[in-house]
């Protein structure tokens, strides 16, 4: 069966609209209500905003890093989901003990970063490796400006205007 389809819009000068009409026969053999333009571009935007609303079920956060205090030293909290609690998690190569379950967060001292990434590093990869599927998923996570940066001692610092 085809359903044939001729679409129409036209201007109606004593209303001040545009309509859309469609030709062709609604399930139960009438034909459509007229629809003018706001409500067509209304519609098509609705369903375009709902489905890119909608995520896949299994896509995982991307992880993140922040600086948080620990005590008396600053450490690096970086958070992010697995696809199952028993993923194991490694920042630059070093499998860290992870709290949670499957959003998960690791707090580093500052220093241990340092030594595990390269001078003046401005991310670190994180691995998360699944035993049971033997999958592999990495990320490259943005460190905070000026983490692993190199620290400059002034003697005298000038500002002038002009």
């Amino acid at each position: 069966m085809t359903w044939p389809l001729l679409s129409i819009f036209r201007m109606d000068d004593a209303k001040q609209t545009t309509s859309f009409r469609s030709s062709f026969l609604d399930g139960f053999g009438q034909k459509p209500a007229r629809m003018n333009l706001r409500q067509v571009v209304l519609g098509v935007t609705s369903a375009v905003l709902f489905g890119s609303l909608a995520a896949p079920a299994n896509a995982a956060e991307q992880p993140r890093a922040k600086l948080v205090s620990c005590g008396a030293e600053s450490c690096l909290r970086i958070a992010g989901t697995r696809p199952s609690q028993g993923s194991v998690v490694a920042i630059n190569g070093h499998v860290v003990t992870a709290e949670g379950r499957r959003s998960w967060k690791v707090d580093l001292p500052i220093e241990m970063v340092r030594q595990w990434s390269a001078p003046h590093a401005r991310t670190v990869e994180v691995s998360l490796h699944d035993p049971a599927t033997q999958r592999e998923i990495k990320a490259i996570v943005v460190l905070p400006i000026g983490l692993l940066g190199g620290v400059t001692d002034l003697a005298l610092l000038v500002v002038s205007s002009g």
